[in-house]
């Protein structure tokens, strides 16, 4: 059974959560946003419902410190949001994985869920790779055939390939053109998509692995 971890201070909510998701979900939650950290390192969720609203800490920061850390980095998280305004955007920007606003829809919760989980669990870093930040450039077609040369960075790299988080949708098995992004541009060969998961509201985690030489990679 799928495991969530629920993040907000209201008492009542975090009740409803669990009588309209348990069953489905193992239902972990917590009011206290610094004893989120903890849970969610000890009991490892699949995913994160997460207020946005909270005393002490917001779900703004939160979520900034889930994503800094190792196994919740690429959690699937979705922001919860009793406030008025139009957080989407800002909220995207944290690499949120979903956005709802109370009352909360909970079929469109549970059918978002189901959908994430189709693609879960998102590619992370493999034994050989190391957690580091590369500008690159990738070149190719995107899944509609629309040719494209996007900047691009990455969260992990390894002598065979990457990882990396892209708006653009691009199909599995893609083969695109890979550059160390500077003043040159340095050609570093041709790498295939092996992996794809979603990062965001509109992005997607891709892992990448390099189709034969390759030509001033970062790790040889």
């Amino acid at each position: 059974m799928r495991k969530l971890l629920i993040v907000d201070d209201e008492t009542a909510m975090r009740g409803l959560y669990r009588k309209r998701l348990a069953g489905i979900y193992e239902v972990l939650e917590t009011g206290d946003p610094e004893q989120a950290l903890a849970l969610a390192l000890e009991n490892k969720p699949d995913a994160i419902l997460l207020d946005l609203k909270m005393p002490k800490y917001d779900g703004f920061e939160l979520c900034k410190n889930f994503r800094s850390l190792s196994y919740t980095s690429s959690l699937p998280i979705f922001v919860i949001t009793g406030q008025s305004g139009d957080y989407k955007k800002e909220c995207e920007a944290m690499g949120a994985t979903g956005y709802f606003e109370k009352p909360i829809d909970f079929k469109k919760l549970k059918h978002d869920l189901e959908v994430t989980f189709k693609h879960w669990p998102a590619p992370r870093s493999e034994a050989g790779d190391l957690p580091l930040k590369v500008a690159i450039k990738i070149k190719g077609k995107d899944a509609g055939g629309a040719a494209f040369a996007d900047a691009a960075e990455t969260e992990s790299v390894s002598s065979n390939g990457f990882l990396c988080v892209s708006g653009r949708v691009l199909n599995e098995g893609c083969t695109l053109q890979v550059y160390l992004a500077g003043s040159g541009d340095l050609y570093a060969g041709l790498a295939s998509i092996v992996d794809r998961a979603p990062a965001g509201l509109s992005q997607h985690r891709y892992r990448f692995q390099f189709d034969g030489e390759k030509e001033n990679w970062i790790i040889q």
